[in-house]
């Protein structure tokens, strides 16, 4: 199973395999990038409905708290927060002795290539993958400087553990649906954060393309943005809702063959 990144359109992740565990399918291994690495290694450590109730808690207040503010030239969030909050119901543990194989994805910044985390700790991987350029403090790490994966890999389908029987599914939360925004104010902001997100998706677009997996759950929203964390319920619903119809056309193409 593979999980892209999309900030908080991410946890639409934790629907996704409810309703994938809830239909008899067994996640065997895991790969994520940003959003979906957190999700991947909350998941992988065996604290994903932990996870899902503390989400609950979150609100814009909560959102402030959790926010470590920097007057930097790089960054605006430091980053180390949020970690450590959840660090405490999900303690940190190395990747290869978690009971689910489990890897992530991060970008290395000064030689512009993807970096692979399959081993080692767990939250440090984590914290490398989301580092959204200029917000989150960038992760510096055997000169290297780490920033969100999603940059170079947005969805890793060609990083997860396979065996020869298994499934490749992947759920991908990294598009908008742009035709229904009506986008009025045209600003330095909207153009960057446009641009970016048109950037992202198309290499999204083209790992499927490259690596097909056998379920794509595609989930374009408009309504929710990348720091909607307060809507945590609704947007594991709406993965429950996609991956259940992506299951039900998968498995609709297998009774044909």
């Amino acid at each position: 199973m593979t999980l892209s990144s999309g900030g908080a359109r991410g946890l639409a992740h934790i629907g996704a395999i409810e309703e994938l565990e809830s239909q008899g399918y067994q996640v065997t291994s895991i790969a994520g990038c940003s959003m979906g690495a957190l999700i991947g290694g909350v998941y992988a450590a065996g604290k994903l409905k932990e996870f899902r109730d503390w989400m609950k808690t979150i609100d814009r207040k909560k959102m402030l708290e959790l926010t470590d503010f920097s007057f930097s030239l790089d960054h605006l969030v430091k980053g180390t927060r949020i970690i450590e909050a959840i660090m405490e119901f999900v303690p940190d543990v190395a990747i290869e002795d978690m009971p689910i194989p489990y890897c992530c994805v991060a970008t290395d910044w000064k030689a512009g290539r993807e970096v692979v985390f399959d081993s080692g700790s767990l939250f440090e991987a984590i914290r490398a993958s989301i580092s959204l350029p200029t917000f989150y403090e960038p992760v510096q790490k055997d000169g290297m400087i780490l920033i969100d994966g999603g940059v170079v890999n947005p969805i890793p389908l060609n990083r997860v553990k396979r065996q020869n029987d298994d499934i490749l599914m992947g759920v991908d939360v990294s598009g908008h649906d742009y035709k229904s925004q009506n986008v009025n104010h045209f600003n330095y902001y909207t153009v960057l954060s446009r641009t970016s997100s048109l950037m992202i998706r198309q290499n999204s677009i083209l790992m499927t393309q490259l690596t097909k997996p056998d379920i794509l759950v595609d989930i374009q929203m408009s309504r929710y943005g990348g720091f909607d964390y307060d809507k945590s319920e609704k947007l594991i619903a709406i993965g429950r809702q996609k991956t259940q119809q992506a299951i039900a056309k998968y498995e609709g193409n297998v009774l044909k063959e």
